[in-house]
């Protein structure tokens, strides 16, 4: 059964309308003095109510749509708490976190078989961790990144909440987050071009936007968050400058733990894949031609 695909994606979106269910319940049981701090408890029950499908059907890539899908729907319950922000602001907030959730989401849709398929990190994990799997699926594959993302929300919440009228920093950083969703389809859809073309599994892309990084998906997800930052500086650098830590934390976990454990994996898999990184740089394009 786990091998049907309408079963597999009718298990997912029951599992999220649950786990969702129970996260606006907790939002309505709540009764702190900041929003911000409600939202992070209900996200960590969410998504403790996802680890908990994820174990019951042995699958811990079921939390990989949390990553695109929950953002999305902060971003909308903070705008209705927030009636007396700029609603232009709001709108281009909206926007760009809209673009970004449903591109993420759908390319997730259309990479994700079945309930049979699990992410090769996590398999990774499983093999690493034994019989403490759970307890490091929990805290490393489902919470860590859960309050990755939040953090990287950080900057959405001052900026839907600002009266403060659009500025320049609003353009910079809608044009930054904008760019990046453009930057990580592109590369997605170059990288799919070239596995479709290519049977060999050791054959290394080193084409388009992947001739000027080796990453170059990572780093349009770090630009967008790098735009949401940006755009909450509209309404004064000193006082949400501290919402930086979003970004910061993206970086951290892109350059420190993804793209090392996916350097690792490649080196082994692909041909000459340790002459691609004597010429490409790993994250941040060189300043060049795209092939």
């Amino acid at each position: 059964m786990k091998k049907n695909t309408f079963f597999s994606y009718t298990s997912v979106l029951i599992v999220y309308f649950i786990a969702i269910l129970l996260g606006k319940y907790t939002l309505d049981f709540l009764q702190l003095d900041s929003i911000y701090y409600e939202m992070l408890i209900a996200d960590a029950l969410v998504t403790a109510v996802v680890f908990l499908f994820s174990y019951l059907f042995k699958n811990s890539s079921i939390y990989d749509p949390y990553w695109s899908v929950i953002p999305l729907l902060i971003a909308i319950y903070w705008i209705s708490l927030s009636p007396q922000g700029n609603e232009i602001r709001q709108v281009l907030v909206l926007s760009v976190i809209s673009i970004w959730s449903f591109r993420l989401t759908f390319n997730w849709i259309r990479s994700w078989p079945n309930l049979e398929h699990e992410d090769w990190r996590y398999k990774k994990l499983k093999e690493d961790s034994g019989k403490l799997y759970w307890l490091v699926s929990f805290f490393g594959i489902h919470l860590f990144p859960t309050l990755i993302v939040f953090l990287g929300l950080s900057p959405v919440l001052p900026a839907l909440q600002s009266q403060a009228p659009v500025s320049l920093f609003d353009m910079i950083g809608v044009l930054i987050s904008i760019s990046a969703v453009v930057i990580e389809y592109v590369s997605d859809e170059q990288l799919r071009k070239f596995k479709k073309e290519n049977s060999t599994k050791a054959a290394n892309m080193e084409n388009g936007l992947w001739s000027v990084s080796r990453h170059p998906n990572y780093f349009g997800e770090i630009l967008f968050w790098l735009g949401l930052f940006i755009i909450a500086l509209s309404d004064g650098i000193t006082s949400n400058g501290w919402t930086g830590i979003g970004f910061i934390s993206m970086f951290l976990l892109f350059y420190f733990i993804s793209i090392p454990m996916m350097e690792k994996r490649l080196v082994l898999n692909k041909n000459q894949y340790k002459e691609y990184q004597k010429k490409v740089p790993v994250l941040f394009p060189k300043i060049a031609r795209i092939k």
